[in-house]
């Protein structure tokens, strides 16, 4: 059907939506007619299934291909609806990168062979030895399969959250403690505990595209307060306060996704002032504490959780597949929580709660984590040398955590940018979808863990030169 050619500078995705538009206008594929299956395509061509997919969907976003379930794909019957010629065609928006493509691709699209911007650890990176030991240790003691969880989740593992959390100077009990499934769990509980439909909310900007879904599904207004390399835009933030009395904000301040930024102590205790003064929740997410080597005080260990919700997560150190997160709270604040965990799944799954408990009660956890720390400081280093090489800008240099915050003068937008990386194997992780109000922007997100691969930096480099050509 097509000549394809990888030697070109043209992406094969760019080329196969080009090639069956031509063929569409000038009537060789007739309207109604049936496209290949895309297995079908990519074996014909071949080129990776992903790379037909991703050409697929352009085609039907710009009006030329209808997607029909369980039968295929075919050439849209244009009527009288306009838009028929190329040109006109051309002018249609690509699908725009927002939270719901994020949480769709990065599930169903886990298999493209590279993943710099996705938000989870690789395979050996992670403790995987423990997790099976635990499972073989749970499987001889015969838990029970019958009736359900603790409410508050399993008491072995509440204990050492609690133990670990006055080693880091917050002084809980574990009936202070609910386990959940996850930290996206935690952070819906906290919304729905803390904020009713139209109700502003503040959160960091850039910000977790997760958690923007979910407080905007639940009726709330997110305003972002910016960040910086040391926290926040404290003048912005007053005024932001000033100006809508939000109820809550959501944060990260250590390690914060994407940007992977510090808060530092005088921003801490500005930010409680700040709290104290305006009367709102803050809601500290720390889910990469155990990557931090540093000792460093939270806003929950400063406030002794008087007006801080903390959440934490085993799922980033151990592995994603253990959804095992907890938040800790006031006592009265914890109560209205666990009724809310109860309304919406009941208890979380004690199997889980103990092969984590397992996990974090073996002898070599903390040994895992040091390691785990040293590789990334290591991979931070490597990868921020190569973005500065091909003439990045790094947002903050912190050898710690997952990830690094980059853009670059002659790529002024990651989204398309992504798109054509999407159709070569490539997940990135536009800035666009962690902005509070989307808008086109260079900025990436790159997980260090998964930018090892040359050919990523192949991509890269050529997509540069291109920019550059262009800019001349």
């Amino acid at each position: 059907m097509l000549t394809l050619s990888p030697d070109l500078q043209t992406p094969l995705v760019s080329q196969i939506v080009d090639g069956l538009r031509g063929l569409i206008v000038s009537q060789v594929l007739k309207p109604g007619s049936k496209l290949p299956s895309i297995r079908a395509f990519a074996a014909a061509h071949g080129v990776s299934v992903f790379t037909v997919v991703e050409a697929y969907d352009r085609l039907v976003a710009q009006g030329w291909l209808v997607s029909r379930a369980h039968a295929g794909f075919f050439v849209k019957r244009r009527g009288d609806e306009g838009g028929g010629s190329a040109s006109g065609a051309r002018e249609r928006p690509l699908p725009s990168f927002d939270a719901r493509w994020y949480l769709k691709q990065i599930f169903e699209n886990r298999n493209l062979p590279m993943k710099p911007g996705c938000g989870w650890l690789p395979h050996d990176w992670l403790f995987g030895d423990a997790v099976r030991r635990s499972m073989r240790q749970l499987s001889t003691d015969s838990p029970a399969l019958d009736g359900y969880g603790l409410p508050h989740g399993h008491m072995a593992l509440r204990m050492v959250v609690a133990e670990s959390l006055g080693e880091q100077h917050l002084a809980v009990d574990p009936d202070q403690i609910l386990l959940t499934q996850g930290s996206s769990q935690a952070l819906d509980l906290a919304a729905r505990l803390l904020l009713k439909p139209g109700d502003v909310v503040l959160v960091d900007d850039p910000s977790y595209p997760n958690l923007l879904f979910m407080l905007r599904f639940a009726g709330a207004h997110p305003v972002g307060v910016p960040r910086t390399p040391t926290g926040y835009d404290l003048p912005a933030l007053e005024a932001l306060l000033t100006q809508y009395k939000p109820k809550a904000f959501f944060t990260q301040p250590r390690l914060q996704s994407p940007t992977c930024s510090m808060a530092s102590v005088a921003h801490l205790h500005r930010l409680l002032q700040l709290a104290e003064q305006h009367g709102f929740t803050l809601v500290e997410n720390d889910i990469y504490a155990d990557m931090d080597s540093s000792v460093r005080p939270s806003l929950a260990s400063l406030d002794q959780l008087s007006r801080v919700i903390y959440l934490g997560s085993f799922s980033k150190t151990i592995s994603p597949n253990l959804r095992t997160g907890f938040v800790a709270a006031r006592r009265d604040t914890l109560d209205e929580l666990l009724h809310l965990k109860m309304i919406s799944g009941l208890t979380s799954s004690e199997i889980t709660e103990r092969v984590t408990f397992g996990v974090v009660t073996d002898g070599r956890w903390r040994k895992h984590l040091k390691s785990l720390r040293e590789r990334l400081a290591e991979a931070h280093r490597n990868v921020g040398r190569k973005l500065l090489t091909l003439g990045f800008e790094l947002f903050h240099e912190p050898e710690a955590g997952m990830y690094l915050w980059a853009r670059h003068p002659d790529l002024p937008d990651s989204a398309e940018l992504s798109k054509e990386a999407t159709g070569e194997g490539i997940m990135l992780g536009p800035g666009a979808l962690f902005l509070v109000d989307p808008r086109p922007t260079g900025w990436l997100r790159f997980n260090v863990a998964f930018c090892e691969d040359e050919r990523l930096w192949r991509f890269l480099e050529q997509r540069i030169a291109l920019g550059s050509q262009g800019g001349q």
